[in-house]
């Protein structure tokens, strides 16, 4: 495969990768805090470890948009490490919400699931 061709699917794999991870990012932020509120940088850790890289400059507006929309509570404890530190945590509408999008990802994992097995017919 020629060299130019070769780098542009990579960039091109990428993309849509980064694509990928953006679409899911909210999703994986309502799961972690269905069982306990978390500081920001509790979970940038959690998703680290799931092999979900984050930066702060990514979350925080995320955090500000699903609180705004109703979707997230947060509350100030204080921390033995400085400031008081913002814990996030699910409202009962991010929990309805989050209830509706475990509907969503079953049906889109069965979806590709089924096409990655899928042989046509001959």
């Amino acid at each position: 495969m020629h060299p130019e061709l070769l780098r542009i699917i990579i960039m091109e794999t990428e993309n849509v990768k980064s694509q990928m991870r953006k679409g899911m990012l909210e999703y994986c932020v309502l799961l972690l805090l269905r069982h306990r509120p978390l500081y920001a940088s509790d979970i940038i850790q959690q998703l680290k470890q799931a092999e979900l890289l984050v930066v702060e400059g990514t979350l925080y507006p995320l955090l500000t948009r699903l609180k705004n929309d109703g979707l997230l509570k947060y509350e100030w404890q204080e921390s033995t490490q400085g400031p008081p530190r913002k814990y996030y945590a699910l409202s009962p509408e991010g929990e309805k919400f989050l209830e509706r999008l475990d509907v969503a990802w079953t049906e889109l994992s069965n979806t590709i699931t089924y096409l990655k097995t899928f042989t046509p017919n001959n």
